[in-house]
C-alpha cells in the first residue's frame, strides 16, 4: 500500500474511505424522550461533551473523507471550543472546512463541517434556498479539469417542498460533473430520492438501499446518504456503532477510475 495525500492504493486500485455522521453537536440521545430532557444542551454546555468528541475522533481518524452536519464551530454550548477543529486535531487531519449556516452569535454556531487528508483545489459553500435560512452545502473539489473528484457535504430541509428545491439547485451544480460525491443528512428516503427525476438525471442513483441510520438506538429510516456518480465504484457500505447523537454514522470505500486518479495525483 502507498498513501499520496491520504489516497491508498491496493493491487493497483485506488481507494477512499468516506464517512457522513450528523453528530447533533455531541448530545448524547438514545431514546425519543431525550429530544425533551436533553433539549437545554442545544443551547448550554455540558461537561462530558468534550469526551463524547474524543471518543468520535477515534472513530473519524480511519477515514479519508469525513462529512459533518450539526457540528458547532465554537459557542458558549460547546465551551467556546470550535468542535470540527478539535476533531480534525484529534484525528490527525491536516484539512478542515467549516460552513456556518446558523449564527446565533455566542449561544450556538451551527455548521456543516468537512474533514480532509486530501488537498483541495477549491472549496464553495452555498447556501440552499428555503423560507428559513440555515442549510447549506459544502463543495470540494480534489484535482483539476475534467476528471477532479468533487465531493458535497449537504443538509437538507426537513419538509418536502422546500427539500425539492434544494434538491433542483444542487442538481444544477452536480450536472455538468464527471465524478461526484454526494453526502450527508438528506431528510429523504432512497424512494423520495428516486422521485426526484432532476435530481436522478444529474446524478444517476443505483436502486440500492442504504443502511438504515435514524433514530440510531433502533434505526427505521435511511435517511444519512453517501451517494456516487456511475464512474466511482462502491465496495462496502455499512453503518458504524452509536456514537451518541441521535444518527448512525454512515461509512462506505470507494474505488476511483485512473483518469480520476491522475487528476489527484497530478495535484
Amino acid at each position: 500500500m502507498d498513501r499520496t495525500e491520504g489516497l491508498q492504493t491496493h493491487s493497483g486500485r485506488h481507494h477512499l474511505r468516506l464517512l457522513t455522521f450528523n453528530l447533533q453537536v455531541g448530545i448524547q440521545t438514545s431514546s425519543y424522550h431525550h429530544y425533551l430532557t436533553r433539549s437545554w444542551q442545544h443551547l448550554l454546555p455540558h461537561p462530558r461533551r468534550l469526551d463524547r468528541l474524543t471518543v468520535m475522533s477515534d472513530v473519524l481518524r480511519n477515514f479519508d473523507l469525513v462529512g459533518l452536519q450539526e457540528v458547532d464551530g465554537g459557542s458558549f454550548r460547546s465551551s467556546q471550543v470550535n468542535q470540527l477543529e478539535y476533531l480534525a486535531k484529534q484525528a490527525g487531519f491536516p484539512h478542515h472546512y467549516q460552513q456556518l449556516n446558523r449564527n446565533l452569535g455566542r449561544v450556538a454556531q451551527h455548521s456543516n463541517g468537512l474533514l480532509s487528508r486530501l488537498t483541495p483545489t477549491r472549496l464553495e459553500e452555498y447556501r440552499l434556498p428555503g423560507t428559513l435560512p440555515g442549510r447549506g452545502a459544502i463543495h470540494a473539489r480534489f484535482g483539476s479539469g475534467p476528471d477532479a473528484l468533487h465531493m458535497f457535504v449537504a443538509h437538507l430541509a426537513l419538509g418536502f417542498r422546500t427539500r425539492s428545491r434544494q434538491l433542483d439547485y444542487l442538481s444544477e451544480i452536480i450536472a455538468p460533473l464527471r465524478h461526484v460525491i454526494v453526502m450527508g443528512d438528506l431528510n429523504c428516503t432512497p424512494e423520495q430520492l428516486y422521485a426526484h427525476s432532476r435530481f436522478c438525471a444529474s446524478l444517476p442513483l443505483k436502486p440500492a438501499l442504504p443502511p438504515l441510520s435514524y433514530p440510531s438506538w433502533q434505526p427505521r429510516r435511511a435517511l444519512d446518504h453517501i451517494l456516487l456518480s456511475t464512474s466511482l465504484e462502491a465496495n462496502e457500505v455499512r453503518v458504524l456503532d452509536q456514537l451518541f447523537s441521535d444518527h448512525l454514522p454512515i461509512a462506505v470505500d470507494i474505488t476511483l477510475p485512473d483518469a480520476c486518479h491522475a487528476a489527484l495525483a497530478k495535484r
